[in-house]
């Protein structure tokens, strides 16, 4: 779903506790087993989880190495997570990551919105992000 042409929004139920969902998205040995999308074969994570902390996700696929990067911008536990997003795919400008989580019978609602991304780069960031959260959802069962 989709609330503009330059944003995304990926939902997905999770059938764990919302904190430890929350703390998956700011552990970098966690983050390795589940940040990746589509091709990938190997994810490296360095994060300073702190507000205005930031953080390094290199990606592996096809023999080369894709960069992100970013800033925290606020760290909620274990509702709210938002940071910059800085790739390649993003045109090296910085666009804005939020990921709420509600309590939800037993389990989490997660929400992740991604916004002010270029317009041509909305699909495939899409595609990225339900691959990424369906193997959080994997990783956390």
């Amino acid at each position: 779903m989709s609330a503009g042409k330059d944003v995304l929004v990926v939902r997905r139920r999770l059938a764990v506790p919302r904190e430890r969902v929350f703390a998956a998205w700011l552990d970098p040995d966690s983050l390795s087993r589940w940040m990746c999308a589509g091709q990938v074969t190997r994810v490296r994570a360095e994060v300073d989880p702190r507000v205005g902390g930031k953080f390094l996700i290199v990606m592996t696929h096809s023999g080369r190495d894709d960069e992100h990067r970013g800033e925290y911008l606020a760290i909620e536990p274990p509702s709210l997570l938002s940071f910059t997003w800085i790739s390649a795919g993003t045109d090296h400008q910085p666009t804005l990551v939020t990921v709420e989580l509600r309590e939800q019978s037993g389990g989490t609602e997660l929400t992740l919105t991604h916004r002010r991304l270029p317009p041509a780069r909305v699909e495939p960031h899409r595609r990225g992000w339900t691959d990424i959260v369906q193997q959080l959802a994997v990783e956390l069962a």
